[in-house]
This record gives C-alpha cells, structure tokens and sequence, in this order.
C-alpha cells in the first residue's frame, strides 16, 4: 500500500454532521408542503443541482412544482438560507483532524457535490474552508462523483498521484469510484469505526501528525 501524501474529504457527514432537524421543520413551515412530498421534492432534484444544471432558484422551483406549487422570492431566500444551515453541524473530531494535518503541511483537500447557492453559503459561514489545498465544488465543473472526471480534477489540484491519497466519503458508491480511480478510500459512518479502520489499515500514523517545524513553513 502506497504511503498517503493527501487526505481528501467530502464535505457532507464527514466534515459535517446529519441535516438539523430543526432546519427541516423550517423549511417545511416556509413551504407549507407536507412532509413525503417535501421530501421527494427536495432530494429528487438533488443531483441536478450539485452538478449545476440547477442553479439555486431553478432547484427550489423545481422542488414547488413537483408538490404543485409555486414559491415567492422570499420564499425562495428563505430555504436557500435553511438550507445551508442544514448542513451546517459540524463533525468536530473530523474538522480538528483536517487542522491537524494543514499544521503537520500534510495536503487536504474537499470534494463536495454541491450546489451553487449552498457552497455560497458554506464559504460565507466557514473561514476554515480557505485552510485547504484544494476545493472540488461539484457544480462548478457541472460534474458530480461518482464521475470519474471529478477525482481526477481533484487529484490534479493535490499535486498528489491518485495512490498517495486518502478519500473518506459516506457513500459507498462514491467510494467505489474513487477505488476504480486509483486512491485509497474510506466510507466515513460513524467516528469509532473510522478511526478503528485507520489503524487497521496501518494509517494510524496519520491520526496524530506532528506540526511541522516553523522554519519549513512557507
């Protein structure tokens, strides 16, 4: 196994948490629409927007109209708003670890299927984000994982061949594409596991880096 010169995350529930439920609810109470439609509204034009084919507005149109119904612009500001607060609940132990490898100058990374409006909101919300080498947004290449173009954009933006980086993705699918690319890959469900399954794969070396010394800082 190749040694790992790059950590690539994924940003939904693995640098973040679960969607707030309470943002949930407020988005349902900004549209008035029940609950089952909602949601099938809301995840199924997902993948559209994530890979900018939607932009902000058309998605949430979409999303009326598949329930019969129209939203105001304010209306449509509003879910914008929850929505990135949505994903908003950080997963701590995930995100110092990201910190701990900026610090040690290990590259990081983030390749996220995400659209316009949400990255918008993300980059506003978080000044951490700007810490990392490099920052795959789905919608800006109007591709999404699991294509095979978009890990290479990623890679390409690393510096770091395919077998020197680490993707950690909640998804399986998104994990078998990266595996057919050439890196090495984790699927991220919950933290104990993660980090059993770092020292099992003899990564456990990566877990507790050591700052890089102050005169090989740039």
């Amino acid at each position: 196994m190749n040694s790992i010169n790059a950590v690539l995350f994924d940003y939904g529930q693995v640098l973040s948490l679960s969607p707030d439920p309470t943002q949930w609810k407020r988005m349902l109470h900004i549209t008035g629409i029940d609950e089952p439609a909602f949601d099938h509204g809301y995840w199924a034009f997902r993948h559209a927007y994530d890979r900018g084919e939607l932009n902000g507005v058309d998605y949430w149109q979409k999303v009326a109209s598949s329930a019969g119904r129209s939203f105001t612009s304010d209306q449509i500001n509003g879910l914008i708003d929850a929505d990135v607060e949505l994903w908003t609940r950080l997963n701590l132990p995930m995100v110092a670890w990201a910190r701990q490898l900026q610090a040690a100058r290990i590259r990081t990374g983030i390749l996220s299927n995400i659209g316009d409006a949400m990255t918008d909101g993300l980059l506003r919300k978080f000044d951490w984000l700007s810490a990392f080498d490099h920052q795959v947004w789905s919608y800006r290449l109007l591709l999404a994982k699991p294509e095979a173009a978009i890990y290479a954009v990623a890679a390409e933006g690393l510096k770091t061949p395919p077998t020197e980086i680490l993707f950690i993705d909640d998804k399986r699918e998104n994990i078998d594409a990266a595996l057919a690319f050439g890196m090495q890959a984790i699927q991220y469900s919950e933290h104990p596991a993660f980090l059993a399954e770092m020292q099992g794969r003899g990564l456990g070396y990566l877990l507790n880096p050591h700052p890089a010394p102050a005169s090989s800082l740039p």
